[in-house]
This record gives structure tokens, C-alpha cells and sequence, in this order.
């Protein structure tokens, strides 16, 4: 899981950098992974969350994500924190 805060007036070029790697996932369908993105209601505050089965993460590939991590923490405010979490239980991942 990562998390971070995005400055507001680059939140719009942000959006339209994750979309272009959801886009490049779907065309491209790499097996191994479970992704999302999401902003939180203050606006500013993006989560994370991959699901990483592979042995490489699938992610690494992608040219889109290249691009949306190259300068991600210029458009942060608070920059990305990651934090690997232990399965306890689930339903549907």
C-alpha cells in the first residue's frame, strides 16, 4: 500500500497519469497483479494498493507507470510512504 498527498494545483496532471497506466494495464493484461488507485475525499490524498503475485512485479513494465513514478514526488506535498501488509484474512482478492 502506498499513500501520499498530491499539491493541489497538480492534482489533475496526477489523475491523468494513473489513468494512463490503467489504460496501459488493460491493454496489456499482465498476470500477477491486482491494482488500485484511489483519492481520498480531502482531494489531495491518493492510496495505493497492489496485490503482487508474480515473482516480478508486473508493474516494472509498464511504460506508463515508469512515467507516473519519474517525478511523482514534485507533485507531492507529502511524498509517497509504503507499507507492505500481512494478509490476515480476505474475501474476493
Amino acid at each position: 500500500m502506498v499513500r501520499y498527498t498530491v499539491k493541489p494545483e497538480r492534482v489533475e496532471e496526477h489523475e491523468a497519469l494513473i489513468r494512463a497506466v490503467f489504460h496501459e494495464l488493460a491493454e496489456k493484461a499482465p498476470a500477477g497483479i491486482r491494482y488500485g488507485a484511489f483519492k481520498q475525499p480531502d482531494g489531495v490524498s491518493f492510496v495505493h494498493v497492489a496485490f503482487i503475485s508474480a515473482e516480478k512485479n508486473p508493474l516494472d513494465a509498464i511504460a506508463a507507470f515508469k512515467a507516473f513514478t519519474a517525478r511523482i514526488r514534485e507533485r507531492c506535498d507529502d511524498p509517497p510512504s509504503t507499507v507492505e501488509l500481512s494478509e490476515i484474512g480476505s474475501f474476493g482478492l
